[in-house]
């Protein structure tokens, strides 16, 4: 069964409904709003004969608001997915990048290691060269010196 492709005035119709639930959630969620609202509410205590009206305004206002703001907001939270998604790819690609480092890291470091544990079990040196003359001590350690 194939899954059934959109008509391009069907995309159209939706992006211009999430466009308006957006723009109105943003709208709700401003500042200003609050401030109209508050002084709409403080009309009856100046008319008290309006409160019916205002009634059922702020009745309609809360029918249309309610579910524009849940459109608007799984709108937003589809953009936050999306973008939380291209991060975790983005942070995987670093791990993994940060792992092979790593790695070559251990491997150098380990390099190093057996370089330096080579180089402490070598027998010490105990020829001085100076300019072009090299003093060579031929006696075992340990054992006297001949002094001639």
């Amino acid at each position: 069964m194939k899954p059934k492709q959109q008509k391009p005035a069907d995309s159209l119709v939706n992006r211009f409904n999430e466009n308006v639930a957006v723009k109105m959630t943003i709208m709700f969620g401003s500042i200003w709003c609050v401030y109209v609202f508050f002084l709409f509410s403080l009309v009856p205590a100046v008319v008290p004969q309006w409160q019916n009206t205002l009634l059922y305004i702020s009745n309609c206002i809360q029918l249309v608001a309610l579910p524009a703001l849940m459109v608007g907001n799984a709108v937003l939270s589809r953009g936050a997915d999306r973008r939380a998604a291209e991060d975790h790819q983005a942070l995987l690609e670093i791990l993994g990048d940060v792992r092979e480092e790593l790695a070559d890291l251990k491997d150098k470091t380990a390099g190093l290691a057996r370089s330096a544990n080579e180089a402490l079990q070598r027998p010490e040196l105990t020829d001085v060269s100076i300019s072009d003359q090299t003093i060579v001590n031929m006696d075992e350690p340990g054992q006297p010196q001949n002094n001639a």
